[in-house]
């Protein structure tokens, strides 16, 4: 059974553009996973932990035979692949992928809670996933409907990273 699911991605450290480019690449290659459709990268400033740089963040929306959390594993080992070292709780990082929705599902085992902890409070999640799925239900409210609650003027489209990523996913 094919499942919808949404992942949001991050990163301020090193080159969070190609990060993203690889891991897409990764996940369009895998077995079981269909990836159909991105969202235009975003900058935006630091959430939880301020005294790093901005952030660039994404939402990528795909189909998906695997369960949750083989889909979670897949994210980890991803982000391992692109140097992402946890140190501190909303540090900086080189790659963080977060499984937001999948299928409509509540999940709430340890290390795994879908949907992700804390979406409706962050619009630098919310503005890129309402691109790709803006009436998608988290929570019985539509995306669309939870960003507008939480817009953050200081949450930009970066064309030119948008611009940047396609280039690498079309090379």
């Amino acid at each position: 059974m094919r499942v919808e699911a949404t992942l949001g991605f991050g990163g301020n450290l090193g080159d969070p553009v190609a990060a993203f480019a690889t891991a897409l690449k990764a996940l369009a290659g895998h077995d079981g996973i269909a990836v159909k459709r991105l969202s235009s990268v975003y900058r935006t400033p630091p959430w939880g932990k301020l005294d790093q740089p901005e952030f660039l963040n994404m939402a990528v929306l795909l189909e998906t035979e695997m369960p949750a959390r083989a889909l979670l594993a897949a994210c980890l080992k991803l982000e391992r692949a692109g140097g992402r070292e946890r140190r501190e709780r909303w540090g900086p990082r080189t790659i963080d992928i977060d499984i937001l929705s999948y299928g409509g599902e509540t999940i709430d085992e340890p290390g795994l809670q879908i949907p992700h902890p804390r979406i409706a409070e962050r619009a630098f999640v919310l503005a890129p996933l309402a691109e790709i799925a803006p009436e998608l239900q988290i929570g019985g409210r539509a995306v669309v409907a939870l960003l507008e609650a939480v817009t953050d003027e200081s949450i930009r489209r970066d064309g030119v990273a948008t611009d940047r990523l396609k280039g690498l996913l079309a090379g």
